[in-house]
Formats: C-alpha cells, structure tokens, sequence
C-alpha cells in the first residue's frame, strides 16, 4: 500500500489550482457473501460510470461482500470470507477493474490480518494498487471485528480526501478531525436506513414493496424518502458538509441486504451543504457531481474553521470517555463466538 494512505497529522493547506474532480456515487443491491457476484456488478457499472465521465466511483460499506448477514457469522465464518489487504483476491480484482476503465474505485469489504484479526475496511484503488485503507473506527455487526485506532487522509487526483465508514460519520468528531487534517473531499460509505430506532418514524420498510416496486412504485418511493430513510438523512448529512466546507460522498445499498430492505440515496453534497447529484433509480444507480475548488474557501463552514479557538475546548473534547455504543436494531440479535 502506499504512503499516501497514512495518517497526516495537523490540519493541510489546500492545494493551488486543482482540477475538477468527477465522481460517482453508486447504488446497488448486493448478494450476500457472494463476492463474484458483487464484483461483477462493480465492474459492471463502473464501466458505465468510466463512459459517463465519472474519474471516481465510490460503492458502499462492504460492496464487496455483503455487510447485514455477516451479524449471524461465527469468528471462523467471518475469517473465511475476510481477506488480507492488499493481496486478498477481490482487492486484486478491484485493481484490475480501476486499471481497465482508468478511474480511482472506492469499496468495501471484511479483513484479516497476519495475526487473524478482524476488521472492515474501505479501501481506494486505482489501477496501480491501494491508494488507502480505512478501518471502520465503530465497528458492530458483529463482535468479533475490531475497530480501527485512526483517521484516514490520502491524496486522489490532486485532492485531499478522507473516509469514515457509516456510523463513524455519526460522530461529529470524527468528520471535524478529518476535516482538519485536511480532507476536501469525504467519503462516506454506509449501510443505513430503514431499521427499528428510538427516533420517531423510524422502522424497518416491507420487503414486498421493493418486490412490487415494477407494478406500485409509489408506495415504495413513499417509504423510501420518509420518516424512515431519507428525511431522517437529510437531518444530518447536510450539516457535515456545511460544518466542515468539505464535499460528502454518501453511498448506500438499495434493494434486499440479507431480510433488510434499503433505499439507496447514494448522493454527492458539496460544502454548502446542497445536494449536487443524487441517485433516484428504484434500482441499481449512479449519479455524478463534481467538485470544484473554489466552493471549498466560499462555503462559511471554512471561515468558521477559521475563526476556532481551540483554546476554549482542548480539554473538554479531550477528557475521559468511556465508548458506549448501542444500536438499538441489533439488540439480541449477535453472532456466536
């Protein structure tokens, strides 16, 4: 793996005179640890998004393999289907898909180190190798992943960009770290949506909708843009932007994930905070924004960087905490050790 994929410590100045830079954000329904299958779908519309112009196509959390079935694995089950990083046999398949279309590719899947261990990370590739790796920093479907110990800044096309992997963007710490060492673009791979939470309005969607949706699309699209995907979206995504003067890149599945039903939304919001470009496909989608250097400095979330006073805040962000992490939709429902 490339240098370019660790850590940079302290906030880095923006480059002068970057191009624009054109990325796609991908939906898609994945077949659950069926990593062929998933790949020749990657590849698939990867190749319509190379034709679409797109020099960035970003897939969602564990594109690769599946994510919602992996709750139910053993340890052994899930080192089965994890693969070392970079040598692991789907990696090389990403690499040769981003050297075959000539783009920069972004997707997920589960990871075993030299000593066994787990993680789920998100690597970006082009067709030289891994530009980066991500290691989910709030990992939870199922216990026996480790989280990741870092934040993740590289270089892509002359931009500085960032991931941080599905319920790591819940935590506004970590897109602000991120954001201040130096990440205009972030990616945001998740899968979400669409299930049991506290919130009102949330809850799981019919998977018979997502089966009639040809002969009713109405009542799905219904569900898919309320209380119980988009909406609940739109309360936060914006602001991660907006806050940090960065472009998000949101991609998230649509269709079956194991007997969960997701809505897609994958979209691209720049650091106003607007949606720039968003999938609306009741099916597999791409969509395309581009980013532009000149929203990064316009947007107020750069002036309010600007006038921090870390001063106030240093050690009450930095106190003892205890992590406590509840996702109330997994309540009970674990894998075997």
């Amino acid at each position: 793996m490339r240098s370019a994929s660790t850590l940079v410590y302290g906030p880095a100045p923006y480059n002068e005179g970057m191009d624009p830079l054109r990325i796609a954000s991908v939906q898609f329904e994945n077949a659950s640890g069926d990593k062929r299958a998933n790949l020749e779908t990657i590849r698939e519309i990867t190749a319509q998004a190379a034709a679409a112009g797109a020099q960035v196509v970003a897939f969602h959390e564990c594109s690769i393999t599946g994510y919602t079935f992996a709750r139910r694995l053993s340890r052994e089950q899930l080192r089965a289907l994890a693969e070392p990083i970079p040598e692991g046999e789907s990696v090389e398949t990403l690499i040769q898909i981003a050297r075959e279309f000539n783009v920069a590719i972004l997707a997920g899947l589960f990871e075993k180190d030299e000593q066994g261990r787990l993680y789920k990370p998100q690597i970006c590739v082009d067709g030289s190798g891994v530009i980066a790796k991500h290691r989910k920093l709030h990992p939870f479907i199922n216990p026996n992943l480790l989280p990741g110990d870092r934040y993740t800044v590289f270089d892509l096309y002359g931009w500085r960009c960032g991931i941080l992997i599905c319920y790591d963007n819940n935590i506004v710490e970590n897109v602000r770290a991120t954001a201040l060492l130096g990440a205009q673009i972030i990616f945001m791979p998740h899968v979400t949506m669409c299930t049991p939470s506290t919130r009102p309005g949330a809850g799981f969607v019919d998977p018979e909708l997502w089966k009639n949706r040809v002969h009713d699309p109405s009542a799905l699209r219904s569900e898919f843009l309320g209380s119980k995907a988009r909406a609940w979206l739109m309360k936060w995504l914006p602001s991660r932007a907006y806050d940090n003067a960065a472009y998000v890149v949101f991609s998230n599945p649509i269709g079956m994930d194991d007997d969960q039903l997701k809505n897609g939304c994958s979209m691209i919001l720049d650091p106003f905070g607007e949606v720039i470009a968003e999938c609306s496909k009741l099916d597999n989608d791409f969509c395309i924004g581009e980013c532009s250097e000149d929203k990064l400095t316009l947007a107020g979330g750069y002036r309010y960087s600007q006038a921090r006073r870390p001063e106030l805040y240093r050690d009450v962000i930095g106190q003892e905490h205890k992590s406590h992490q509840q996702v109330v939709w997994m309540k009970g429902d674990s894998a075997s050790e």
